[in-house]
């Protein structure tokens, strides 16, 4: 196995964080304002140990922070650069035709098997 530069190693773990469908559903809905881990629930249709679970995980990786508001906890994204991830990755998507979606080993069909 080839040795990575420690930027490479955490770039590894920024896109493996991202490889989940359910914490990209929770980083692209937060992505479009703030929401309580029971607006996630209720807007993605996922169960509450799941999305806490998530929120969770995206928290000690940084990417997601909360806001406590009397007994409730707001969610959202912690760096703005995350939103312009998403959109560099939607515009890289078109322009290759959505290939990536169809390839053998990543796309919706390997992930099937």
């Amino acid at each position: 196995m080839p040795i990575l530069s420690t930027e490479t190693q955490a770039a590894v773990s920024l896109f493996h964080s991202l490889a989940d469908s359910t914490r990209l559903a929770i980083l692209q809905r937060l992505g479009s304002g703030e929401a309580r881990v029971s607006d996630l629930v209720r807007e993605l249709g996922v169960a509450q140990s799941t999305a806490s679970e998530h929120i969770a995980c995206l928290r000690d990786c940084g990417l997601v922070v909360g806001r406590s508001e009397g007994r409730q906890t707001f969610y959202a994204v912690a760096r703005p650069e995350l939103i312009d991830v998403f959109s560099a990755a939607e515009h890289l998507l078109e322009a290759t035709g959505f290939k990536v979606d169809l390839c053998s080993t990543y796309g919706t069909e390997a992930r099937e098997r």
